[in-house]
């Protein structure tokens, strides 16, 4: 007789992180709907062909709310339940390491489009903490070079124009086929591949189960959708998934 605890995977977007003071992208209030070129800083071919592009990033860099933001309800649940001993597994598609900062270990957090708190060299691959790039920028580099090669540095994230880590896709999907329950938060399931996941999930035979404001192509697939705020559904569904204590 299997004594296998279900395993619950979390996809999550943007939307888990607006109670943090993050903005969407492409909501009414996004950072792309309200300024259309911000949407060159996070295009790899533009970046690296444009010295001002890459100025200009970096002051966004400096002055970017996650730097303020703290975990908010929403994250401190899925923490909750994995300290309760539910297998849990979180794969996101937001860069701002807000899961960890809440107390997630980092091992069961899969980083779709990488993080805004790391830094790489897009020469010769070298990572390193944002902070310490942050500081050279404060102390007057506009455009900070890598100190091993002299290449140019960019956040550790997934720009249009660059693939997902193949490795990082392929635990991804991996979770997804042998989640029991498969939770989208927060997220479109507009941008692809992530939004096959939840697809994926279904398909395998878990309990797909979507949090979001406004419709998904994925809604037909799913057991429950509920479209309530994030910060108060989502704590509230994970409890229900909590194991009584005693």
């Amino acid at each position: 007789m299997s004594t296998r605890k279900p395993l619950v995977a979390l996809l999550t977007g943007a939307g888990i992180s607006t109670d943090s003071g993050i903005p969407d992208y492409r909501g009414p209030k996004g950072v792309w709907t309200q300024d259309p070129a911000a949407e060159k800083l996070a295009t790899y071919d533009v970046y690296m062909a444009d010295p001002e592009i890459r100025r200009r990033a970096w002051r966004v860099r400096q002055d970017t709310r996650v730097w303020q933001a703290r975990p908010n309800a929403a994250h401190e649940a899925i923490v909750r339940l994995e300290r309760a001993g539910v297998p849990v597994r979180v794969i996101t598609q937001n860069v701002d390491g807000l899961h960890q900062l809440a107390g997630l270990p980092p091992r069961k957090v899969l980083e779709l489009h990488g993080s805004a708190r790391s830094v790489v060299c897009t020469a010769c691959h070298e990572r390193g903490p944002m902070t310490a790039a942050l500081e050279r920028v404060a102390a007057g580099e506009e455009d900070p070079r890598c100190r091993s090669c002299g290449g140019v540095l960019k956040a550790a994230t997934v720009m249009f124009g660059q693939r997902l880590d193949p490795g990082v896709l392929a635990d991804a999907v991996a979770i997804a086929k042998n989640s029991d329950i498969f939770v989208a938060v927060g997220t479109t399931l507009a941008v692809q591949p992530a939004a096959s996941l939840a697809g994926l999930a279904a398909e395998n035979g878990a309990r797909l189960i979507i949090v979001n404001a406004e419709p998904t192509p994925y809604d037909a697939l799913a057991a429950e959708l509920i479209r309530e705020p994030i910060g108060t559904a989502l704590p509230a569904l994970l409890a229900g998934l909590t194991p009584a204590a005693g």
